[in-house]
């Protein structure tokens, strides 16, 4: 639960921006030619936040601000016929102003600058024609990892304040635009390519005290072909700092998760699929998670409509290591309000969700989620049931400029008062965001 100073600790997870438009890196590139490229990087992001209800014990709502800055730069350089090396450095810069959110994770006078990226590899090109184009690709530093789809292992994304534990777990605001998203230590081996059979080998280290500085290895194998990719992956927990683990993280020790996924659109025109069903053998007993999605774009009609459903389910301790935002809101931190600030969190609930998403103009995207929750346990833990609608807009001005509403609306069954977490009834809280980012 969120609504006391260990908000966080129960082993879930912060949101990170949603705005897919910006997920992928931006750049100006000071020099090229044939052989080497070098880029200068900077996004900058702000949000206006503001929530009529709180889930940590205080009256009333709250309002507050966030943003960041991550600069730096990146590039690559040809090694005469023996592949590409390329590495990136980059800092971020964030803060939060106001009250602090909802849940109580940040206080509003949070402020850092700290390293983001850090990371040098090198990918094969040519040299071996048997694994394809880039068949190995060998990278090391601090950077960000994900496998399959991100519902086991997305990135290192929760950004809390001054508000649990004290302060003593503080990365420097920007809660729900999480701009850090990068594991302290890694040490990745990608072999194959995107087609056909391929796999990779990882280690890893968090250094982010919410994650119990948690270090694991992983491994993946996939096969992708037209109608789409199946694929298996293994986690292994190797440590925790037993220092900053919870009850549930401290399982992480010895734990090994396993998954079978899919996604793509078997052949279908204008379908698509996607699945996970995930299984963690622990020391308390094992638990198990998976998910079913199915969606259709109306090719044909106006605005291109998109419509999909997804059932999730996640047993009691299911723990969601190091899922987060991977492909826009919705995944893995399912509504804006539930999967940031009330919970569930991604452990003990199944969730059936509904999305549409239209663009009426080329640079605009109309969307809106509904999110049904259900405890599946409900003795000794929160009860969590609640409904959740989301509306959206993803206006891209320019190039340079984003700018993305949403209005939510949480409807629980209980408060705090009944088992539940919302402060002043389970009455309908609305919350409110504004987004502006700007890339370069």
């Amino acid at each position: 639960m969120r609504h006391s100073s260990a908000s966080f600790l129960c082993g879930t997870l912060a949101c990170g921006l949603t705005l897919c438009a910006i997920s992928q890196a931006q750049a100006y590139e000071l020099y090229s030619d044939d052989s080497r490229h070098l880029n200068a990087d900077m996004t900058a992001v702000f949000g206006l936040f503001n929530s009529r209800k709180n889930y940590d014990g205080r009256p009333g709502g709250s309002s507050w601000r966030e943003g960041y800055i991550k600069y730096g730069l990146s590039g690559d350089q040809a090694l005469a016929g023996n592949g590409t090396a390329y590495g990136a450095f980059a800092l971020v810069s964030s803060a939060t102003w106001g009250e602090g959110d909802p849940a109580g994770n940040t206080l509003g006078s949070e402020r850092t600058t700290r390293i983001e990226d850090a990371y040098l590899g090198w990918r094969s090109g040519d040299l071996f024609p048997a694994l394809g184009k880039d068949g190995v690709d060998l990278s090391g530093g601090r950077q960000v990892v994900k496998l399959g789809s991100g519902f086991l292992v997305n990135d290192d994304g929760p950004n809390l304040g001054k508000g649990p534990a004290n302060g003593s777990m503080n990365r420097g605001g920007a809660y729900y635009l999480a701009a850090r998203h990068a594991f302290d230590q890694t040490a990745l081996l990608r072999l194959g390519g995107k087609d056909g059979l391929h796999g990779s080998l990882l280690w890893l280290k968090s250094d982010n005290r919410a994650q119990a500085e948690t270090e694991v290895a992983a491994g993946t194998l996939d096969y992708t072909a037209k109608p789409g990719t199946l694929g298996l992956t293994w986690v292994h927990g190797i440590d925790v700092n037993e220092r900053w683990a919870t009850d549930l993280q401290r399982q992480r020790k010895g734990m090994n998760v396993y998954s079978v996924r899919g996604e793509g659109d078997a052949g279908l025109p204008n379908v698509s699929l996607a699945f996970e069903y995930a299984w963690q053998d622990k020391d308390s007993g094992p638990e198990k998670a998976w998910y079913g999605e199915a969606g259709y774009t109306f090719a044909d009609v106006a605005w291109t409509p998109k419509v999909s459903y997804r059932y999730t389910r996640y047993s009691q301790k299911w723990d969601s290591l190091f899922t987060g935002v991977s492909g826009g809101y919705g995944t893995w931190l399912q509504g804006e309000v539930a999967g940031n600030y009330t919970g569930p969190f991604n452990s003990n609930t199944s969730i059936q969700h509904v999305a549409l998403k239209a663009t009426p103009l080329e640079n605009l995207t109309l969307g809106a989620l509904y999110f049904d929750f259900d405890t599946v346990r409900k003795s000794n833990a929160l009860n969590l049931d609640a409904r959740e609608l989301d509306v959206y807009a993803e206006w891209a001005v320019n190039p340079h400029l984003i700018i993305t509403p949403l209005i939510g609306l949480y409807k629980p069954k209980q408060d705090a008062t009944t088992g539940g977490n919302q402060v002043g009834g389970n009455g309908t809280n609305v919350y409110s965001q504004l987004t502006v980012a700007v890339p370069f």
